[in-house]
């Protein structure tokens, strides 16, 4: 029995061994994956997806993902060109265009784009002033976007979107901020107020050069007032009667 044991385990060697090699040989990518392969250190190029054999000790893979990568840019202190401080903080949208720049011409292709991100954060931001950054930020991530994907196309890398995210302003700005805006809602309401009132005036002027043409319209416009009065609550009321109103009947008294 020891002898029948011992006669089985070096075969059972052999599989376990065949198995190792068998499974470090086989890889399995998926659609989005695509795997670099080095053969005793050279690059033999990306392959894949699919079913992809190595050489067992000869090839190693690196796996790299072909996917849209988000990535926060942290929050970075900026002072703008009219020497304001604030806090601003992106995002970035990037993905893998060649993996083999990739993986051989960068060491950590997420890692440098980051920094890249971050500096370029700054240099940009800091030559606008503040009205542009809150009123402008669709050019400004239109500019951040050209120059962070100038610089990672040696490595493969495609950014396609940088959006600014928030800005954070000090208290006392946000407070003069908020006080030009007041002023401006106010300066916007006197001029609409003086707008209307020129607006009014001219149409009183119309109407007062055509009521002066018919010396009959404005006996009517007389009358038409008295009734007006006269439908209020009750009251007594003193006015004058202009005597051209009264002429017709004196006239026809004294006939």
């Amino acid at each position: 029995m020891e002898q029948q044991i011992s006669g089985l385990f070096p075969f059972i060697i052999v599989v376990v061994l065949g198995l190792f090699i068998l499974g470090n040989a086989i890889r399995v990518l998926r659609e989005y994956e695509r795997g670099v392969i080095f053969r005793l250190g050279r690059l033999i190029g990306a392959k894949g997806p699919g079913l992809i054999f190595l050489i067992p000790i000869v090839d190693k893979m690196v796996k790299v993902s072909l996917r849209t990568v988000p990535m926060d840019v942290p929050p970075q202190d900026i002072i703008t060109r009219d020497n304001v401080t604030v806090k601003v903080n992106a995002v970035a949208y990037f993905r893998v265009m060649d993996p083999n720049k990739a993986i051989v011409d960068v060491v950590d292709y997420i890692y440098a784009t980051s920094q890249i991100a971050q500096t370029t954060l700054r240099s940009i931001l800091g030559q606008v002033e503040l009205d542009d950054l809150l009123s402008n930020r669709g050019k400004i991530n239109q500019e951040l976007q050209k120059i962070i994907d100038e610089q990672t196309e040696p490595w493969g890398v495609k950014v396609s979107l940088v959006e600014v995210k928030n800005v954070d302003l000090p208290q006392e700005m946000q407070r003069a901020i908020a006080r030009q805006a007041e002023a401006e809602r106010e300066r916007r309401a006197k001029i609409i107020h003086a707008e209307g009132e020129m607006q009014a005036a001219e149409k009183i002027h119309q109407a007062a050069m055509i009521l002066g043409q018919t010396p009959v319209g404005i006996q009517l416009r007389y009358l038409q007032t008295l009734v007006e009065i006269s439908s209020e609550k009750n009251s007594t009321t003193l006015f004058p009667i202009p005597i051209d109103l009264l002429t017709p009947f004196l006239n026809k008294t004294l006939k």
